[in-house]
C-alpha cells in the first residue's frame, strides 16, 4: 500500500490516541525477530492493545505473522527513511486499539507482503489459512502495468466486492489509509492533494457507512489540513484562542454529574472535544463561538434503560432544546450507530449538546464494524446454510453498491458513479405494499424504489401509490413511506429488442411519468422508461438500468411519423437565446449568468435586471437567493433543443513547467473550444485557472472535467458557483 511519511496535519490527531515511536520500532525491526519463546519486541505494544480488548487472545500467530512480514520487507524503506515494517506495524496497532480480533490483525501485518515482496497468496494460505489469505488478497492493489489508468478504480472495485463477502477487508484498508495520511508530508504537494481528494470522496464516506467514527474523524482532519490549509490554520487558531464567553464545558459537566448522582444513576460524564472539521462547521454555522461550542458532553451508562433515565433527569433539571433531540437507540442509524442526542440550556442560557449511550454503544460508535469482532464465527456450532455465511454487518447500501457495480463495466463510469453514490450521506427505509423493506438513499424517488424492488422489470412501471395515494414517479420518498408500484401488463422490451415501444409516447404526466393505462387495463405493449426518468433517479442502479435501456432502444426517443410533432421550442410571446426559452417581452435580451454558467440539464431560473434584460442562473446559485431577498420575481425558464453550450470552469493546480500547455491540450482533445482564459499569479505554489469553454454537447462536460483533473499537477476542477472576486 505504498505509504509515505510525516503529515502537515499530524497535529490534528485525536487526543489520547497512542503515539508510535517510529525510531524505536525501526531499531527493533532492524534487529529482526526475537527468539521463539517470546514475541518480537516490535509488536509488544500491539499485543498490549490487543489483550486489552481480547484478554484470552492467542498471540503466537501474531508473532508468526510479524516474522514473515519483517523478513519479507527487510531492506525496504519508506520515503521518511524508516524501515518499511513500521507501516504494517502502525496499521495493526490502529486496528488493535479499535478492538479488532486476531485474524484481522494477522492480515494487517501481512497486508503489503503480496503486493510489495516475493510472498505469494499460496504461501499466506498455507501458513495462516483461507480467511487471512482472503483479507490480504482483498486489500492488494492491482498492477498499474496491467490496468493502466484504470488501476485505481478497478482496485477499489475489487476491494468493495471483497468487502461484500468480508467487511474486515475495508477495515484494514481504512487503517492503512489513515497511517498513510498521517505520514504524507514527504510527498510532493500535488500527490498529497490527489491522495487527500480520493480519501475525501471515497474512504471517508466508507468509514462513515461502516460506523468507524474514530478513523473517519481523524481522516477528515488530515484531509482538511491538505485541501484547505488556510481554513485549517484559521480553525486551529480559533481552537487555540478558545472562547471564554459563558460557562465552560467543565462547569456544566460538574452540574450534570451532581444531578445524576442525586438521582442515584451510575454514569460516567466526559467531555468530548470537537475535532477540527467539526469546529470549522460549527463556526460557519454559528459565527461567534462560545466555550460550550468546542465540545459535547458524553454520558456513559450500563443499560439501555439507564439512557432514558439520564435523559429524563437532564430534561427535568435543565431546559431542553427540543429541536435537538434525536433517538438513535429506538431507531439506529444505518451504520450501526446508537445513542440519544439532546441539548440543554443552563440558567445563563448557555447551550451544551449531550450524547447518552451505553459503554457497548460507545464502543460500536467509535469502532463500527471493527467492534463486532469476527462476524462469521458460527453461533453455538451452527453450520452455514447452503454453504453461505450470514453477514450481520452487510448493510443495504453495500448490497446496492455491489449490485449496480456489475452493470458499470467501464472503469470511468464506475469511479464517477461510486463517488456520486458515496456523496449521499443519509438513508431512508420504505415499505413495499406486498411486504419487506427497501433501503434507499435520502432523496430517492418512486423510480429508485421501482428499480430497487424489480430490477429491469421496473422498465414497465407506469405509476405508483405512496401511502395509499396515487403519486407521480418523480415523488421524493421519506423515511417510513409505504410504496405500491404499478407495473404494465404487457411485456417490456429488453435492451436491444427490435420491437421496443418508445417511452415518450406515453409520457404525458408531469416530469415524464406515465399517464397511460394502469394495471388491469388492456394495452398492446408496455412502455419502457423515458429519458425524463433519469432526472428523477438518484440511485446508480436505476440510472444505469435506464441509460442502458435507452441506449439499446434509440427508437424510443423518436416521435412516430403518424403522430403530430411537438411545437418548436420558441413560441409566441417568448424569446430563445443561448438554447434557453424564457417568458420575456419581445424586445428583451437574454443572457446566461457568468457567476454560475448554467448548461443543460441544470435546473435554471431567470430574473429581470436593469435595462429589461433577463439573466438566467442555476437554481442553486447564491445569486438566486439574493434576487429573491430583493423582491425580484423569477421568470419561467426552460432549455431548448440545441445541444451546444458554454460553461466556465475553475482549475486549481500546483505550478509547474508546461502546465498551461497540457491543460489546453486536454481541453482541445475533449472537443471543447476555449472562448477565454485567465491564469492568476501563483500564491503559495498554487495556481488558479479560469476557462470559459464552448462545448458541442453538454453531455460531454463530465468527461471534460475528468480529463482536466487527470492532468498532472491539477488537484481540482469545478464549475463556477459564485460571483468572481473583484
Amino acid at each position: 500500500m505504498s505509504a509515505e511519511a510525516t503529515s502537515p496535519g499530524a497535529r490534528s490527531r485525536r487526543r489520547g490516541r497512542t503515539s508510535i515511536d517510529l525510531r524505536r520500532l525501526g531499531r527493533a525491526a532492524l534487529l529482526g525477530p526475537a527468539s521463539r519463546d517470546r514475541l518480537p519486541d516490535a509488536i509488544g505494544h500491539v499485543a498490549d492493545a490487543h489483550r486489552a480488548h481480547h484478554p484470552d487472545a492467542d498471540l503466537l500467530v501474531l508473532g508468526k505473522a510479524y516474522v514473515l512480514a519483517e523478513m519479507s520487507h527487510r531492506g525496504q524503506f519508506r520515503k521518511s527513511g524508516e524501515p518499511y515494517i513500521t507501516h504494517p506495524l502502525a496499521v495493526t496497532l490502529i486496528l488493535a486499539e479499535l478492538g479488532a480480533e486476531t485474524t484481522t490483525l494477522t492480515a494487517s501485518l501481512l497486508h503489503d507482503t503480496v503486493e510489495d515482496t516475493d510472498v505469494t497468496l499460496d504461501q499466506v494460505r498455507a501458513e495462516f489459512g483461507d480467511e487471512v489469505c482472503y483479507l490480504v488478497d482483498g486489500v492488494t492493489k492491482l498492477e498499474k502495468v496491467d490496468y493502466g489508468a484504470a488501476a485505481e478504480p478497478e482496485t477499489f472495485r475489487k476491494m468493495l466486492v471483497a468487502t461484500g463477502n468480508d467487511v474486515r477487508v475495508m477495515s484494514i484498508k481504512l487503517a492503512d489509509r489513515l497511517h498513510n495520511m498521517r505520514t504524507l508530508g514527504v510527498m510532493r504537494p500535488e500527490k498529497q492533494a490527489r491522495i487527500a481528494k480520493v480519501t475525501h470522496d471515497v474512504l471517508i464516506p466508507l468509514a462513515e457507512r461502516l460506523g468507524v467514527q474514530a478513523l473517519k474523524t481523524e481522516l477528515e482532519d488530515l484531509v482538511f489540513a491538505i485541501l484547505q490549509p488556510e481554513e485549517y490554520e484559521r480553525t486551529r487558531a480559533v481552537i487555540a484562542d478558545r472562547a471564554t464567553t459563558g460557562p465552560s464545558l467543565d462547569t456544566i459537566a460538574v452540574d450534570v454529574r451532581r444531578t445524576l448522582r442525586e438521582a442515584d444513576i451510575s454514569a460516567e460524564v466526559v467531555i468530548r472535544p470537537r475535532h477540527f472539521v467539526s469546529v470549522h462547521r460549527a463556526r460557519l454555522k454559528r459565527g461567534e463561538m462560545r466555550g460550550t461550542d468546542f465540545g459535547r458532553l458524553l454520558v456513559l451508562v450500563g443499560e439501555d434503560a439507564d439512557c432514558y433515565a439520564v435523559l429524563g433527569e437532564l430534561h427535568t433539571c435543565f431546559t431542553p432544546v427540543i429541536s435537538e433531540f434525536k433517538d438513535f437507540i429506538a431507531a439506529p442509524k444505518y451504520n450501526l450507530y446508537q445513542s440519544l442526542h439532546t441539548a440543554v440550556a443552563g440558567l445563563d442560557g448557555a447551550v451544551v449538546e449531550v450524547l447518552i449511550r451505553t459503554h457497548q454503544m460507545h464502543r460500536v460508535a467509535e469502532a463500527g464494524v471493527v467492534a463486532l469482532g469476527n462476524p462469521y464465527t458460527p453461533v453455538d456450532g451452527a453450520e452455514p446454510v447452503d454453504g453461505e455465511r450470514a453477514d450481520p454487518t452487510r448493510p443495504g447500501w453495500l448490497s446496492r453498491l455491489l449490485a449496480w457495480q456489475e452493470s458499470a463495466t467501464d472503469p470511468d463510469t464506475f469511479w464517477t458513479t461510486l463517488r456520486a453514490d458515496l456523496a449521499q450521506d443519509r438513508e431512508i427505509s420504505v415499505f413495499p405494499a406486498d411486504g419487506g423493506m427497501l433501503g434507499l438513499p435520502a432523496g430517492a424517488t418512486c423510480v429508485d424504489a421501482a428499480y430497487a424492488q424489480y430490477g429491469d422489470g421496473a422498465h414497465g412501471c407506469i405509476g405508483a401509490r405512496v401511502n395509499g395515494r396515487l403519486a407521480t414517479l418523480s415523488t421524493v420518498l421519506v423515511d417510513g413511506d409505504t410504496v405500491q408500484l404499478l407495473l404494465a401488463q404487457g411485456p417490456v422490451p429488453a435492451p436491444g429488442d427490435a420491437g421496443g415501444v418508445g417511452g415518450l409516447g406515453d409520457s404525458g404526466g408531469p416530469g415524464g411519468e406515465r399517464t397511460g393505462p394502469v394495471a388491469g387495463q388492456a394495452q398492446e405493449a408496455a412502455p419502457g422508461p423515458s429519458p425524463e426518468w433519469l432526472d428523477h433517479a438518484r440511485t446508480p442502479a436505476a440510472r444505469i438500468a435506464i441509460a442502458g435501456w435507452l441506449a439499446a432502444n434509440p427508437e424510443s426517443l423518436k416521435v412516430p411519423e403518424s403522430e403530430p410533432r411537438a411545437p418548436g421550442a420558441v413560441t409566441a410571446g417568448r424569446r430563445g437565446v443561448a438554447n434557453v426559452v424564457v417568458d420575456v417581452p419581445e424586445d428583451a435580451t437574454v443572457r446566461l449568468a457568468g457567476c454560475c454558467t448554467p448548461v443543460p440539464p441544470d435546473d435554471v431560473t431567470g430574473f429581470l435586471v436593469r435595462g429589461g434584460a433577463v439573466t438566467v442562473h442555476r437554481a442553486e446559485c447564491s445569486a438566486v437567493g439574493r434576487m429573491a431577498a430583493l423582491g425580484r420575481s423569477p421568470v419561467a425558464v426552460s432549455w431548448g433543443d440545441e445541444a451546444e453550450c458554454r460553461v466556465t470552469l475553475y482549475a486549481e493546480s500546483f505550478g509547474r513547467p508546461r502546465l498551461l500547455a497540457d491543460l489546453t491540450e486536454a481541453i482541445a482533445t475533449a472537443g471543447a473550444a476555449i472562448v477565454s482564459a485567465n491564469v492568476e499569479p501563483p500564491s503559495k505554489q498554487r495556481v488558479r485557472h479560469t476557462y470559459t469553454l464552448q462545448l458541442p454537447d453538454a453531455a460531454g462536460l463530465a468527461g471534460l472535467m475528468r480529463a482536466m483533473r487527470d492532468v498532472p499537477g491539477v488537484f481540482d476542477v469545478r464549475r463556477a458557483q459564485h460571483e468572481p472576486a473583484p
